[in-house]
């Protein structure tokens, strides 16, 4: 028990920490989030989100289960978590790592990114919420919430700096696919589908 709760309050300072500069960012009143380059920000950053991952590894490790949810809810768990690894990692990859970094590497509009403006945000929350659902460790729930609100405040931090840096190409590219999924994910899909279909 002592352990969870040492893990549980280092993550929850972690995450508390950047979810401030985060919040902050977005809402134009700091410059810690996007980080653009490897300064102090950036160091920061990775490492109190790598404290947050760590913590939230190894209180699945500690309370496994312990909130014992139906099968069901598991399984689901398990599935969220899957398809959101899958989108992450097709996603990363269009990007690069210097760009899923935080690093200004030129604005990507194919690939998973012609679905969605943050397609890796997309596979991070369905993955935050399949991860407690799957390991059923109490304390991984408001840990994940951590999570749950930089996915959602990320993009709004990030898009007044992909708007200076690309200027009309960004706008014209926000004016056609949507920041999460939305009407313009299904036309591409279409689009994909008949066009395969097609080829056949």
């Amino acid at each position: 028990m002592r352990v969870a709760q040492a893990l549980f309050a280092v993550g929850l300072a972690a995450g508390l920490a950047n979810t401030v500069g985060i919040v902050a960012s977005a809402l134009g009143r700091s410059d810690y989030y996007p980080l653009g380059e490897r300064d102090r920000r950036f160091y920061a950053f990775w490492a109190l989100s790598h404290l947050l991952n760590g913590t939230i590894g190894g209180l699945a490790y500690v309370q496994w289960q312990q909130l014992d949810p139906p099968s069901i809810l598991q399984w689901a768990g398990v599935g969220l978590f899957l398809v959101g690894a899958v989108i992450i990692a097709g996603a990363s990859r269009d990007l690069g790592v210097e760009g899923t970094q935080g690093m200004a590497t030129g604005l990507r509009t194919d690939g998973w990114y012609r679905y969605s403006r943050n397609p890796q945000y997309v596979g991070y929350l369905l993955a935050t919420v399949g991860f407690p659902l799957w390991t059923g460790a109490p304390l991984t729930v408001p840990l994940c919430g951590i999570y749950l609100l930089w996915w959602v405040t990320f993009p709004v931090a990030e898009e007044p700096w992909l708007r200076e840096q690309y200027g009309d190409d960004y706008a014209r590219y926000a004016s056609r696919v949507p920041r999460f999924v939305g009407r313009g994910t299904l036309r591409e899909l279409r689009a994909v589908v008949a066009s395969r279909t097609n080829g056949q």
